[in-house]
């Protein structure tokens, strides 16, 4: 079946693009375009066209497997042929309508929207930016200001903002098809988009735009390139401004940046894939079970609530219940007042929890998510609890960052139906999901697990088990290695400013600030008897706790946090420079890149043990987990990508390591 079909009826030309799943503007789509362009244009009875797509979304963008390599003919050239066409095309729009998909609904000369459809120009999260008219023809259908926004920052907007802005003409009341139709019969001629004058562009501050972007981009290029294509629009002729946007948008299509970009979009939709091929039942997910209303407990519940499941939530005792369930009501107000959810479904979700400390009430939940303190004495009793009230065929889960699954899973009487879900704190947020794989845990829990994955909208990646799985593993050696950094001459603030530098939101020495350097202390001790006498050990972070410097909930840690803002401590050197003396260190000056070099060596190395023995199925999924969980700067890919990338480029691919890199 040919991707692109040309119908007449009563004059008026509809074409359908039927490219499923998302109708994208592959090769073979942009040729039947420029075809029925030139079927238009060359029929004198055809007085309108309808330009609609089969399925349920318009276009989504292009095909992302082109990118660097484009064939003709041009997306450009088809949108030309559209725009100078001899008679109007409307452009009807349902679900989402994103990047290429977007271009081509500015280059028809009307477009009308589905209530629940969204719109956007995405393509500075793949390292590139719109390349067949977008930074030209947008701000001349909206504000600079709100082009601005769409382009740089790549978020979508809904139907009603749309054409409240200007970039629709209406918003559909019936039948999306029909209002097209009737569109493009009342639509008389008008100046031609690119003839019109760009909208608020003397309002602009671009400085400041630019100073804006600065704090936001974290080092990625695509942003910058896409404003300074924004101001090619006010600064040149339209033409002029189109050719100078393609010719970026062609340069950094292949560029570093768009490469890890694209690795990153694809192995995010290939993570776990073990999941997808259980060949087992799941489990339904219409009642689930979780133990412990505490922050992640909550945040779990949260997060079933909004997927439209009934949650039964347990605690110790009424009153942490009643604790618990008002924790769950207060996350879904926020959620409801940051316009995530209506009241309605605030309510309704609300109706739909049941909170209380009799763990019988969850004998009819086939999934019981338990997520207690972490310490392996209170889960095995909660475990044991749960293996006495639960059907032989329910799915047990925990909610652990680090502990041993298959020790878990020995409080019950059947090991295999138990499994780990490691949630990332807000757990109705956050967007990664590490499966733990136990020993014996069976195909359904695995089946279970992925359809819980897809149920909350998450990205999931199957993990082994071993001491804190693929992230906390990752993020261990490297936090170990930057403890050593501090004996032989770096300070928190240097090492900070390194992985921020990088690309990071935070570094790691305010990250530890900022969820408790108690934590991790508390793992320490635990593990401090099965630690080798003659093992490299740092004594610096249990000094601060030691001396109650927690972090920011005591108002120190390896900052001061006096004035709310972290701030250089002379109290931290001190103790460093004690520990130092200790060690037998002799100071030395690190740069940044130095720091960076051995923070990724470290990740790279650990990352290709837990390859090695098996932890993770694939470096691909090792980079998403430290992409999606732990902040590692999206535009660099993650670090195994980096690693295969600087392999390739000398002659050398490790097994192992192949999928990583992009073609």
């Amino acid at each position: 079946m040919q991707p692109v079909m040309l119908t007449i009826r009563d004059q008026i030309a509809h074409v359908v693009i039927d490219n499923p799943p998302v109708n994208a503007l592959n090769q073979s789509v942009r040729a039947g375009m420029a075809d029925a362009a030139a079927q238009v244009a060359g029929n004198d009875d055809i007085v309108g066209v309808v330009l609609s797509c089969a399925g349920r979304t318009f276009v989504s963008g292009a095909d992302i497997r082109e990118l660097g390599n484009p064939l003709q003919p041009y997306l450009p050239d088809v949108l030309a042929a559209i725009a100078g066409s001899p008679v109007p095309w409307v452009a009807a729009l349902k679900g989402t309508t994103l990047g290429g998909g977007l271009e081509l609904a500015m280059a028809c000369h009307g477009r009308i929207a589905d209530p629940a459809g969204k719109m956007g120009l995405p393509e500075v999260t793949l390292g590139i930016l719109p390349g067949s008219g977008g930074t030209v023809r947008l701000p001349r259908l909206v504000t600079m200001e709100l082009a601005i926004a769409m382009i740089t920052g790549g978020k979508p907007i809904g139907a009603e903002q749309a054409q409240e802005a200007g970039l629709i003409d209406a918003v559909a009341q019936g039948e999306l098809v029909e209002a097209a139709e009737a569109m493009v019969r009342s639509l008389a001629p008008g100046t031609p988009l690119l003839d019109r004058p760009l909208r608020s562009a003397e309002a602009v501050d671009w400085q400041a735009e630019e100073q804006a972007l600065s704090r936001k981009s974290r080092g990625a290029a695509a942003p910058f390139e896409a404003l300074a294509a924004l101001r090619d629009a006010v600064r040149l002729p339209a033409d002029q401004a189109l050719a100078a946007e393609r010719e970026r948008f062609l340069r950094l299509s292949v560029s570093d940046e768009a490469k890890a970009l694209r690795h990153i979009f694809f192995a995010e939709r290939n993570a776990g894939g073990s999941l997808r091929t259980a060949d087992a039942t799941p489990a339904d997910l219409l009642r689930v079970g979780v133990i412990g209303g505490g922050t992640m407990g909550a945040g779990i519940a949260v997060a079933l609530l909004l997927a439209g499941s009934q949650v039964r939530l347990i605690e110790r005792d009424g009153a942490a219940a009643a604790t618990a369930q008002e924790r769950v009501a207060d996350m879904l107000a926020e959620s409801a007042k940051r316009g995530v959810i209506s009241d309605t479904e605030r309510q309704d979700a609300l109706y739909r929890l049941g909170a209380g400390d009799n763990y019988a009430v969850l004998a009819d939940c086939p999934l019981v998510i338990e997520a207690v303190f972490e310490d392996m004495a209170v889960k095995r009793e909660v475990f044991a609890r749960l293996d006495a009230v639960m059907p032989a065929d329910a799915i047990l889960a925990t909610n652990t960052s680090y502990l041993d699954v298959d020790a878990l899973a020995e409080a019950t009487a059947d090991p295999g139906r138990v499994l780990g879900l490691h949630f990332f704190s807000p757990a109705h947020v956050m967007k990664l999901l590490e499966v733990v794989r136990g020993r014996t845990t069976s195909a359904r829990a695995m089946a279970t697990a992925g359809a819980l994955a897809r149920h909350l909208k998450k990205t999931a990646v199957v993990s082994g088990v071993c001491d804190g799985f693929i992230g906390n593993r990752i993020m261990n050696a490297y936090r170990r290695d930057c403890e050593f950094m501090l004996e032989e001459g770096a300070l928190p603030h240097q090492i900070d400013a390194a992985m921020e530098g990088f690309g990071f939101a935070m570094g790691i020495y305010k990250v530890g600030d900022m969820s408790g350097l108690d934590i991790a202390w508390a793992q320490r001790k635990a593990r401090a008897a099965l630690r080798p006498a003659n093992e490299r050990y740092a004594r610096i972070a249990d000094r601060l706790c030691e001396a109650g410097r927690l972090g920011r909930k005591t108002g120190k840690g390896w900052y001061d946090y006096a004035d709310g803002k972290p701030q250089i401590d002379p109290e931290v050197t001190r103790i460093i420079e004690e520990e130092r003396a200790k060690a037998g260190h002799v100071r030395r000056d690190f740069t940044s890149s130095q720091i960076m070099d051995r923070i990724l060596s470290i990740m790279q190395a650990e990352g290709q043990a837990i390859l090695d023995e098996g932890i993770a199925e694939t470096a691909d999924d090792i980079d998403v987990v430290m992409v999606t969980g732990y902040g590692f700067p999206r535009h660099k890919g993650g670090p195994m990508f980096m690693r295969a990338a600087a392999l390739a480029s000398h002659g050398k691919t490790p097994e192992g390591l192949a999928s990583a890199v992009l073609e």
